[in-house]
């Protein structure tokens, strides 16, 4: 049995719904035998391996220099941006093959700084602020404070057709030892959201006769699932629906299949976790 191939993933910021799918398009005609990729949606919960900017927009620029590129998540411009910026470029009209050799060339820059960590016994530095932090902040202390929330208390609830995802995550979450429990059936998970304390609900949108849109509105609609975090595991097959997920509150998405390294920040990050 292979070990599933984890392509990088990669988000654009920027671009318009044209150029945007036509770079998705470029990303996925990699040559054979070096890097594979694909492109994080907006309601991503991944943390990327790699931006790709729009250089031409200054508010693309801004958000990118809020992301904070590092030779571990580098970024690549595509336009006409100043060349005194410290990032790859290249230029319009954009060549697929020129594309993939400066991925590739990110993709080593990348595997030789977290060898460097590696070799230093540094784990790999990844945090994204959920909110973007301004220059000068004006906001009054105590409108900080009142959003400030206790970390949920509860288990991870899993939906899937089989337990084999139930058993990886508690693999992965080790020696913190949450409680991680599992179920096929939509209306086993809506009792248990009801009845025990959930803090994140993972939804595997491939499991026979569960629709994940209805599942996800329907714990939602429950007093004690207020806090409840849910989050869609999505497959390349899978028709994503942004504003409807978004209407049922559904927190975000994780592609398919998904990295422990990723796995394990967006459930710490869901969970608030040190």
């Amino acid at each position: 049995m292979h070990a599933p191939k984890y392509p990088f993933a990669v988000r654009l910021i920027g671009f318009g719904a044209v150029e945007a799918a036509q770079l998705c398009a470029a990303l996925t005609q990699a040559p054979a035998g070096g890097p594979a990729y694909f492109c994080l949606l907006d309601d991503s919960l991944q943390e990327p391996d790699l931006y790709i900017a729009n250089a031409d927009d200054l508010a693309s620029l801004a958000t990118l220099s809020g992301a904070n590129p590092t030779d571990i998540t580098p970024a690549l411009l595509i336009g006409a941006a100043a060349p005194a910026l410290p990032f790859a470029q290249l230029g319009r009209p954009l060549a697929t093959p020129l594309l993939h050799q400066a991925l590739a060339a990110l993709v080593r820059q990348r595997a030789h700084a977290l060898a460097q960590l590696s070799a230093r016994g540094l784990p790999p530095l990844i945090e994204r602020r959920r909110n973007p932090r301004l220059d000068i902040d004006l906001t009054d202390p105590a409108a900080h404070q009142q959003r400030r929330q206790q970390a949920p208390v509860g288990a991870i609830l899993i939906v899937d057709k089989g337990g084999a995802f139930r058993d990886h995550v508690a693999k992965v979450l080790g020696a913190r030892r949450l409680p991680v429990e599992w179920t096929d059936s939509a209306g086993t998970a809506v009792r248990l959201c009801d009845e025990t304390a959930v803090s994140v609900l993972m939804i595997n949108t491939s499991t026979p006769r569960v629709d994940p849109y209805r599942l996800c509105a329907d714990v939602k609609q429950l007093p004690a699932a207020e806090r409840t975090a849910v989050v869609f595991l999505v497959g390349r097959s899978f028709p994503y629906d942004a504003p409807r997920a978004r209407a049922a509150g559904v927190r975000g998405l994780l592609d398919k299949p998904v990295a422990d390294r990723h796995l394990y920040c967006a459930i710490k990050k869901l969970m608030s976790l040190p």
